[in-house]
């Protein structure tokens, strides 16, 4: 018999509030991709928040913490870190939120599908049927005409994913060893460093008036990250993630608000296809833990 978790409500709060804040950083970071080249952006994106994490990180684990660390696996997740920024930018530069976030939501199918060659975790029939539909509804929004969002923006939002997705199996490992904090500091490290050593030989100086969007990507970075953090230590996996899908209400509200556009009929049927089975996919993976563990 299960007991009623006392905190959901506050960490379904702190979700929505963690989704919100990174959907903020996400139309900064499109804003500054219209004007310096992606993985400068991305350097940029983690030098800005690299403070205000390491503040949070060693006021609740200490320092210590953050270098008892599994070195090669922060290295693996911080080149992948690098990729998934860069490419994820790239995208934003040409592609509505909206529509990057339609595609990006492909990322938690990837995980579960992965999870079997590099977990040993076994997947029944109706999961991979649902990671089958979700993949329709990425041939839907990447409409592989001439006049669909097929390209190679559409491209690096499916890299970013791939590359989201792997990056949560490296999770799972760390996890058994690493502290939250520990892993959160080190990408964001990692990825400056990475990003940056690419960026430096075309390396645009940043105009003074881009100085408060730097700022502003670096405060919500922090804070989404903080309350991720805090709202999955409050909660459920299973009960917080469906709530990762109000990012394409932001995504939508920011598209109209600040580039003045709105998603089109083929893009909410491709993005409800996705979600959709994303959201069928957890609940299967619910009913299989509670089997697992009554």
């Amino acid at each position: 018999m299960t007991t009623r978790n006392p905190h959901a409500l506050r960490a379904m709060v702190t979700m929505l509030v963690a989704v919100a804040t990174f959907a903020l950083m996400d139309a900064g970071l499109k804003v500054l991709s219209a004007h310096y080249p992606p993985f400068e952006v991305g350097t940029l994106r983690a030098l800005s928040s690299l403070p205000f994490v390491l503040v949070w990180a060693v006021a609740s684990v200490g320092g210590r913490a953050l270098l008892r660390v599994r070195w090669s696996l922060h290295l693996l997740r911080g080149a992948i870190g690098v990729a998934m920024m860069a490419s994820f930018v790239y995208a934003l530069r040409t592609l509505p939120l909206s529509t990057t976030y339609s595609i990006f939501f492909v990322a938690p199918l990837l995980i579960t599908a992965l999870s079997v060659p590099l977990l040993g975790e076994r997947v029944g029939p109706r999961r991979w049927i649902a990671i089958g539909v979700g993949l329709v509804g990425v041939l839907v929004l990447l409409r592989p005409r001439g006049d669909g969002v097929f390209g190679m923006a559409a491209l690096m939002v499916l890299l970013a994913a791939l590359m989201y997705a792997i990056s949560a199996i490296t999770v799972r490992w760390l996890a058994r060893t690493d502290s939250n904090q520990a892993m959160v500091v080190w990408l964001l490290v990692l990825m400056a460093l990475g990003s940056g050593a690419i960026a430096l030989p075309d390396w645009v100086p940043v105009r003074a008036e881009h100085g408060w969007l730097v700022l502003g990507v670096g405060i919500s970075g922090a804070i989404g990250q903080y309350a991720i953090t805090a709202a999955f230590r409050l909660g459920e996996a299973s009960l917080l993630a469906p709530l990762e899908y109000t990012a394409l209400v932001w995504g939508v509200l920011f598209d109209l608000l600040l580039w003045h556009t709105l998603p089109d009929a083929v893009t909410w049927v491709g993005a409800s296809i996705i979600v959709a089975s994303g959201l069928y996919l957890l609940r299967r993976e619910r009913v299989h833990a509670e089997a697992e563990h009554p």
